[in-house]
């Protein structure tokens, strides 16, 4: 088992920059690839960025390309997302995600192979 717990979110003027961590606990051994997908109220969970175990491979959404940036420090089981230029329409929770088994480049951004979530935490851009 992996436990995820995210933090970072807040409310936050257009333009303006949040940095969302997400803390990694269990058999974190296990998990490579680690996921950030946010969710609007009426709306599905959308992939947002996806990180390889080393760092060197990274996946955005278009919608998020240029402004946000994925990072993680895997001595402290930590995955970040740092957003920039942000937008009314970035407003979600955000989730923090981790597989159970390895996934490739062309898997990392489908929700469906994503076994462990964090409880998610609000982002609220205001225009």
């Amino acid at each position: 088992q992996v436990q995820l717990v995210e933090s970072g979110g807040g409310l936050v003027q257009a333009g303006g920059s949040l940095r969302l961590s997400c803390a990694a606990s269990g058999r974190t051994s296990s998990s490579n690839v680690m996921g950030w997908f946010r969710q609007a109220p009426g709306k599905e969970r959308e992939f947002v960025a996806a990180i390889s175990w080393s760092g060197g491979i990274t996946n955005y959404a278009d919608s998020v390309k240029g402004r946000f940036t994925i990072s993680r420090d895997n001595a402290k089981n930590t995955v970040y997302l740092q957003m920039n230029s942000l937008k009314p329409e970035d407003s979600a929770v955000y989730f923090c995600a981790a597989p159970k088994d390895s996934i490739t480049i062309v898997t990392m951004k489908r929700l469906a192979s994503y076994d462990y979530w964090g409880q998610g935490t609000q982002v609220t851009v205001s225009s």
